[in-house]
Order: structure tokens, then sequence, then C-alpha cells
């Protein structure tokens, strides 16, 4: 029997098979307005930044999201330039991976120049996995928001699956949302890290309805627990853009850590996986 996953994976390796044709064409990606967090890039990126945004924008990805490298948030590139860069590509750069640290003044100051919109804390302050740490980390959060929302930025934070523990019967996470203001703490779900720690992302979209203007969208590998390609996961993708109203997203960013081959390979198939949608 030809079950709905079983013909979309079908689909999606036929059009992965057709990005070998010089005749395919990116315009159903470029239409769906996708963005990348560049960590799937991280070394083209450190090696040489501007080639690799040429890359990226060449097969059709509109927005960019930066991760912290040890060349600074903008990969060696001034935020005004990493900014002009992306505009003279047709691209925006919309957020950016940041730590809540001692150079907070600093990163927002950069961020304001660099036009970025959003700026998200990418880990969570290791002082435990308890409730009463998240209840600490949601109050600096809501500090660091009205910081942001003085500058003209928005402040969120990016999961991964350990905020899914629970201490006394209290879910982190929920503890995380239930403590932070959402007009302050614009969440950045990542929808594998959810799915590997055993939790639905609708689910989530239903008791915190609106809560995430930010998506990673990642495919995970549930045996190795690692991203893997679209299509070749435990994520229902399809299922995911079916409740983009109810989690309130306005930005999408596809996000692969682990690849077979080269990164821009992965992102080719993930872009036409994502036109059999």
């Amino acid at each position: 029997m030809t079950t709905r996953r079983n013909f979309m994976l079908k689909s999606a390796m036929f059009s992965a098979g057709a990005i070998l044709l010089p005749s395919y064409s990116f315009a159903s990606s470029k239409q769906r307005n996708l963005g990348v967090q560049l960590y799937t890039f991280r070394d083209e990126m450190a090696k040489d930044a501007v080639g690799t945004l040429k890359q990226i924008a060449k097969i059709g990805i509109k927005k960019i999201e930066t991760a912290r490298s040890s060349k600074g948030h903008y990969y060696g590139l001034a935020p005004q330039e990493m900014k002009n860069v992306c505009d003279d590509l047709g691209m925006s750069l919309v957020s950016g991976h940041i730590h809540l640290d001692e150079n907070w003044k600093q990163t927002m100051d950069e961020a304001a120049a660099s036009g970025q919109e959003y700026l998200i804390c990418s880990t969570m302050p290791s002082n435990g996995q308890t409730v009463d740490n998240y209840k600490s980390v949601a109050d600096a959060f809501n500090v660091a928001g009205e910081d942001c929302k003085k500058m003209g930025l928005k402040f969120g934070y990016h999961n991964h699956e350990y905020e899914f523990e629970s201490e006394d019967g209290q879910v982190l996470y929920d503890v995380l949302m239930d403590n932070t203001q959402a007009d302050l703490v614009h969440m950045e779900l990542d929808l594998g890290w959810v799915i590997v720690a055993g939790k639905d992302p609708i689910d989530y979209f239903k008791k915190y309805e609106g809560r995430f203007p930010l998506w990673h969208l990642k495919d995970m590998d549930m045996i190795e627990k690692q991203s893997t390609e679209f299509g070749k996961g435990g994520l229902d993708i399809a299922l995911m853009l079916e409740n983009q109203a109810l989690s309130g997203v306005k930005h999408i960013f596809i996000e692969q850590e682990e690849y077979a081959g080269a990164p821009i390979d992965s992102m080719i198939h993930n872009l036409a996986f994502m036109d059999t949608l």
C-alpha cells in the first residue's frame, strides 16, 4: 500500500534527482521564502563567508540566521558588511544565535548595525536542570527582552532536547514558557530536537498558541539522534507546515548539523523535498 509518507518520500527522491538536470528550477523554493541557519555551513563560512553566502543565495535561500563562530557573530565580517552582502544577494539577515554573557551590550549594538530583527540565545545558562534555575533564567530572559525592545530588536531562545526533561513532574521547557513574557521573549522552536525529546511540536503549538515566530526545520534520524536530510528522519514536515498559523511562525530556518556529503548538496535536497509539499 502506498501511504502518504511513502508517496512523499518517493516524490522527494524524484525531485532530489531532478537537481542534476540543467533545467531544474528553484522557483518554488524561492516562493516559500525559506531561510537557513548558517551553522549548517559553519566550516565553509569560516573559510570564505562571502563566497559561501553567494552559493546559498544561488540555490534560492532568501533568509539568513547567523551562528556565533570563532570569528565572531558575522564570520569575520563587520555587521554592516554582513548586511550589505546579504542585501546585494537578495537575502535578508533576519536573526542570529548569540550568548547572553558579559558582552551583551556589544552583541546588541552589532545586531542593530547589521539590521537584523532577532537575537536568539542558543544555550541554556548552565546552573542546573531544575525548576528554580529555569525560573531564574526566565527572569533574565525577560530583562534581555526589555533591553532588546529598547533598541528595536527582539530577544528569543532556541531549544535543544534537554529543556524537555522534568523535575517534580514539571517539564522544564514549560516552566520557561510559563515564566517568560510573550511580548519580550520570542521562542525559536527547533522541531527536530522536540521529537528527539519524545514530545510533539503540535502539542506545544496548541498549548502556547502563537508563541513560536521562528522555527528550526530539522529532520532527525531517530536512531542516531542526529539531523539528516528531509524525508529521511522522524519529523512529519508536511504536518508541521499545515500548523504554521497555530504556531505563529514568521520565519522558517532549515538547519542540518550532520550530512553525508557537502552541506550544499544536503540543502539542495532539502529544498527539492520542500517543493514536493
